[in-house]
C-alpha cells in the first residue's frame, strides 16, 4: 500500500514536491504502478508490468526506486483494535521555539504513527495509537509534556473509527 507521501504527482519528468519535503520526479507509468499498488499491495509485478507496459523486471526497478526515494512505502494496514490497540488519539501541540526538534522526537516514539507539522491552532499534530487509557496518559503526561519546547497539548480521543482509506490515488 502506497503511503501519504504518495499522494504527490508530476507530469511526466517535471519536479515535484513529495509529503515529506524533498524534490521528486514521477512519471506517468509509476504513477500508475502506485495506483496498482494502491488497490493491492500484494499485486504481482508481472501483472502490474501488463497494465502499465512493462516487464515484470521493469516494474521491480520502479517500485524499488520508489521506495528507496520515500515516495512510498508497502505496508500491512491494520485496524489498531483488532490487534490489542484499545486507544487512539489525536493530539495537537503547541511549542516554544523550534518545532522540528519537537517533531524529530515525536517521530522517534512508537506509539506516535503520524507527526505533522501544521499552520493554525496548533503547531504539530499527533496521530497516537496506544494499548488502553493509561498508555495514552503515560505517553501524553510523562512524555509528550516532558518534551523541551512543548508548552501545551489538546487531546481527541477517537470513540470510533468510521473511515481509513489509502486509496486516494495519485489525483
Amino acid at each position: 500500500m502506497a503511503s501519504r507521501n504518495a499522494d504527490s504527482r508530476t507530469d511526466s519528468g517535471s519536479g515535484s514536491r513529495t509529503g515529506n519535503g524533498s524534490s521528486s520526479s514521477i512519471d506517468a507509468v509509476s504513477l500508475a504502478i502506485i495506483e496498482q499498488l494502491q488497490e493491492d499491495g500484494r499485486r504481482p509485478y508481472a501483472a502490474i508490468g501488463k497494465a502499465v507496459g512493462l516487464s515484470e523486471a521493469a516494474v521491480r526497478q520502479r517500485v524499488q526506486k520508489l521506495l528507496d526515494q520515500g515516495v512510498m512505502q508497502i505496508v500491512a494496514v491494520t485496524d489498531p483494535l483488532t490487534v490489542g490497540f484499545r486507544r487512539q488519539a489525536m493530539v495537537g501541540i503547541n511549542v516554544e521555539g523550534d518545532m522540528e526538534s519537537v517533531a524529530d522526537a515525536l517521530t522517534a516514539m512508537d506509539e506516535c504513527e503520524y507527526v505533522v507539522m501544521t499552520a493554525g491552532s496548533f503547531d504539530l499534530m499527533v496521530e497516537i495509537v496506544c494499548e488502553d487509557d493509561d498508555h495514552l496518559l503515560e505517553v501524553i503526561n510523562r512524555r509528550i509534556r516532558a518534551l523541551p519546547g512543548v508548552r501545551s497539548t489538546e487531546s481527541f480521543v477517537y470513540l470510533k473509527l468510521k473511515k481509513q482509506t489509502y486509496m486516494w490515488g495519485t489525483r
